[in-house]
Order: C-alpha cells, then structure tokens, then sequence
C-alpha cells in the first residue's frame, strides 16, 4: 500500500492536469467506501477488548488524542507553518488511529486486540473530539464550526462503518467473500485521494513543499516514538507498546483531508498535510514493522 499511495503521488505530481478537473468533494465519496470497508471487517468480537482491558483501551486512546494534537500544534509553532498549513497538520493530529495501523501492529507482532480495539474507540469518539480539538488548537486563528464538522464525521465515518456492519450481519457470505479485495479497494481510494490532493496543489508543493515534507514526517516518527514511550513508562508489556507507539503515529489522514476540503475550502493548502502524511505512514509503518520484528 505504501508503494501504491506513493506512486499516485509522484504521478500527481509529474501529470497534475489529469486530475485537476476532479471535484475535491469526491475525497469524501472515497473516504466512505474505505469507512464502508472498515465496517465489513469489524465484529462485536473486536470490541471484547473494550470491556476486558479497559485500562489497556483508555490508556491508548488517551495518549492518541493528546500526543498527536500536541505535537501538530508544537511543529506548527515551531515551523511557524502558515494558517492553511498549520490547521491541515492540526485536523491530522485530532483525527483517530488509521485502519491500516491494524495491519502494521500484526505484521509487527504487537497486540492486534488492542489496536483493532483502539482504532474502533477512537473512531467512535471522532465526531465528538476531532472537532473540539481542532477548535481548541486552530480555533484562535481560523473559523472552527463544531457542530458541521460533528455531522460531517457522523456521515464521512460513522454511517459508512455502520452500513458495512449491517452489511455484514444481512448477508455475511457475500460479505465473507468481499473482504479478500477489501484491502485493495481501500489501498485504491487512499492512493486516489492523495492523488487528487497533490493534483489541485502541485505548482504550491513544487515551490514550497519542503518544511511541510518535513513536518509530517517529524509528526508521525515522534508520535511512534512517544506512543512506545508511554507503554514503557507505564509498564506495559512489549506488545501493547507496539500496538500503542502503531495507534499513536498512524492517523486517519484520509478524514483530515476530507474535513479540509468541506470546511475549510477557503485554505486549500489545508488538505496537504493528511495526503502528504497518507504517502509517509506508510511508508514508515512498513520500516517500523520491520525495527519491531527484529527486535
């Protein structure tokens, strides 16, 4: 998948005209077929983690949703990052864990319970905390619509995992069936959305792309390396550090980018920062998972 989203990135970016007559609505479109999938996959088994290990869930979640949005704020300041870039990279640190970090926790034998289980909490509680979070940190600067970007998230995530979940329980042969190609399909909607990001903002990455290049690679790598920190300072055993430092650093950056483009089309840079991270986890997912196999 890192390969693929890489790819239509460079793509973009040597033929942007392709895809500069998309609609950028249509980012949402494909972030609920990758939600759609999400729900497919997902059982009520995957949530016993929830009710077993609380400590374990909340721990994860509480570290996902202070680390990530206090290291975008720190780089933006830091970086003295403009207003449109500086609020893409906040609506990436506020957005929950990413569906492929469940994916990158097994290949990295760390707890897939509990990162199965903390991406489905934290998506859970994004309607509700992606929003405040964003108008707590980028509030002062930028017009924050709390409640739009509540329903927003209820329609772009949550409806799609429902409809695949009932889906699932309707028809769960077909269903069974569908998940083997459900990877590629999502693998071909993120690398589409980042495509169609780079597109529209080509000529701006080309001049000026670097510092934002490197603060969502700064963003990612210290939220893996303050993730396995907290599972160490807090005792946890090597797996759930995995599974933690994975959930922490790998952010649902297809939501970011679709939140940019409907609230915030007034600063288009906005959507950068989630396609440009979309291209890097991955990438550092697949590096990660191999540091933690070796170790």
């Amino acid at each position: 998948m890192g390969l693929l989203v890489l790819a239509a990135a460079a793509l973009a970016l040597a033929f942007p005209h392709v895809l500069q007559q998309v609609r950028p609505t249509v980012i949402n479109y494909l972030l609920g077929v990758v939600m759609f999938g999400m729900g497919l996959t997902l059982n009520l088994h995957d949530f016993k983690v929830v009710f077993s290990r609380p400590k374990d869930v909340i721990i994860g979640c509480l570290a996902q949703f202070i680390i990530m949005p206090a290291l975008a704020w720190g780089l933006a300041r830091l970086f003295q990052l403009d207003e449109a870039l500086a609020l893409g990279v906040v609506l990436v640190g506020c957005c929950p864990g990413g569906t492929a970090s469940n994916v990158i926790t097994y290949l990295s034998k760390g707890d897939l319970a509990l990162s199965v289980g903390m991406t489905g909490v934290s998506t859970l509680l994004a309607p509700l905390l992606t929003p405040l979070l964003t108008w707590a940190l980028a509030g002062k600067s930028v017009d924050v619509d709390v409640a739009s970007m509540f329903l927003s998230i209820l329609w772009v995530v949550i409806l799609p995992i429902v409809v695949g979940l009932l889906a699932k329980w309707w028809w769960p042969k077909l269903t069974e069936k569908a998940s083997d190609y459900l990877p590629a399909f999502s693998s071909i909607a993120i690398a589409t959305i980042v495509a169609i990001i780079i597109s529209l903002n080509a000529e701006k990455l080309l001049t000026g792309g670097l510092i934002i290049i490197v603060v969502v690679m700064l963003h990612n790598v210290c939220g893996l390396g303050l993730g396995y920190l907290t599972g160490r300072l807090l005792g946890l055993s090597e797996p759930k550090k995995r599974a933690i430092s994975i959930e922490v650093g790998m952010q649902n950056s297809g939501l970011a980018s679709s939140l940019a483009t409907i609230h915030f089309a007034a600063y288009p840079l906005a959507t950068i920062p989630g396609a440009l991270f979309s291209v890097w986890h991955n990438l550092s997912g697949a590096a990660i998972a191999y540091l933690y196999r070796r170790g």
